[in-house]
This record gives C-alpha cells, structure tokens and sequence, in this order.
C-alpha cells in the first residue's frame, strides 16, 4: 500500500513505526493507494533500553513473522497455468511488506521488478 505525504491529515512528524492509522484505499497510477490518513494512536515511545537495543540490533536481521496475511483466492486454474504478472507482483509486494516491513518503497519496488523479471523470463507469468 503506497501513502503519499499530502494524503496525511495530521502532523508526518507524529508517523513513525509502530503508529495506528486509518485510511481510505484508492487506486492510484501504480496500483493501490491510501488517502485520507489519519492518525488513531501514535507510536509508542521508545524506552532508553529500547533506544539502546535498537542501534545494537542495526547488524542483525529481521525474521519473517510466522503469519502473513492471507491473499485473496484467484479461484481455480487451468492445470499448469500460474499467476498473472499482475498477480505476482501483488502477492511479492504483500510478501515483502509483511516479511520485512524494514523495506522503504523505492526496496520494494526494485526487488519486486526484479522478482517478476526472473518469474517472465523463466515464463512463470
């Protein structure tokens, strides 16, 4: 989901990670985005000892949550036909965004372009 700064309707100093927002879903040029966001909790403040694990923990990497979020069923397929390009793109982006939600979108979109070139030129999609 892609959130344009002129779309918040509060101060973008109060976004950060861990904020609760709420948003209308439109579609936009490049798929998919939110306008109207507003903000329901901001995030919780950082302790020192978080502050502090924070900036250790910069080396490590983040595991993939045991859950993502179910993707909508495509419905049944003729036997060996996969997904469309489009519907791999979503499901990479939704993939991404719940494994590592570290990524910045410019990541996203450069990784998921390379994923759908691999999956096109094997004739995945």
């Amino acid at each position: 989901m892609f959130i344009h700064v002129n779309d918040l309707e509060f101060d973008k100093r109060n976004l950060a990670v861990g904020a609760v927002v709420d948003f209308a879903v439109e579609d936009g040029d490049r798929g998919l985005k939110a306008s109207t966001v507003t903000l329901v909790a901001p995030a919780p403040a950082l302790t020192p000892a978080m502050a502090s694990a924070a900036v250790g923990a910069g080396a490590t990497t983040t595991p993939v949550p045991a859950f993502l979020p179910p993707l909508p069923d495509p419905g049944p397929r003729p036997d060996g036909e996969g997904p469309s390009e489009r519907e791999l793109a979503v499901e990479v982006t939704e993939v991404l965004l719940a494994g590592v939600p570290t990524l910045t979108a410019e990541q996203v979109l450069a990784t998921r372009g390379a994923f759908v070139a691999v999956a096109r030129s094997h004739g995945w999609v």
